[in-house]
């Protein structure tokens, strides 16, 4: 069965959880670059996960992409992940940002354009993915789809207090997020927006 078969409001809890985690973890391989989505709390909980694995050696490069201005900031959400990068120690031209992306789709976008100008597209062969862990497998569906299909993609998820795998459908929060993600996914599949994939589970 594909995810384009799918009904979200068929699904039972296992279901959900394990569209939205299962195989979502890192296969600790070494990359060109890694590349970090932002978000409102992408500093809190994505850019400590990229500074670990810069400074573990994994990636020469961090790509932080997003352009969203939140509410109390007139800096892009890329422009905050650099600025608090510098203040890490994290040399400026290991640095690269995008800030037009405004989605997930225009992320993975957006990030071309960057890494063929650092990279050139051809050369690259492997990608670091750093977002949060409900966020993971719709970002990398995404990659899949847009990206050339030669890139691999090692997979650095981050987790918060309230929407890990475990207790994610403990919290309204949790089942918010998890769920939009779940609706998310199959809806971009059925319109063609995203690659359909089989499930790794059965109904």
């Amino acid at each position: 069965m594909y995810i384009s078969q799918l009904n979200f409001e068929e699904l039972t809890r296992e279901q959900i959880t394990n569209l939205i985690f299962k195989d979502m973890e890192d296969d600790y391989h070494t990359g060109d670059c890694i590349l970090v989505v932002g978000s409102k709390t992408a500093v809190h909980y994505r850019l400590p996960t990229a500074i670990e694995l810069y400074k573990q050696g994994r990636a020469k490069k961090i790509l932080f992409s997003g352009g969203m201005k939140f509410e109390g900031s007139e800096s892009t959400e890329s422009a905050l992940l650099k600025k608090e990068a510098l203040d890490l120690g994290i040399p400026e031209k290991n640095i690269l940002t995008e800030g037009e992306s405004l989605n997930t789709l225009e992320n993975v976008l957006a990030s071309l354009l960057v890494l063929q100008r650092e990279f050139q597209l051809h050369r690259i062969n492997r990608l670091l993915v750093v977002t949060n862990s409900f966020h993971m497998k719709r970002l990398v569906m995404t990659l899949k789809t847009y990206m050339p299909s030669w890139i691999k993609f090692t997979l650095c998820p981050t987790h918060d207090g309230v929407t890990r795998e475990d207790n994610w459908h403990s919290s309204e929060k949790g089942r918010i997020r998890v769920g939009t993600e779940a609706e998310k996914i199959i809806k971009y599949v059925k319109q063609g927006s995203i690659k359909d994939e089989k499930l790794k589970f059965t109904l």
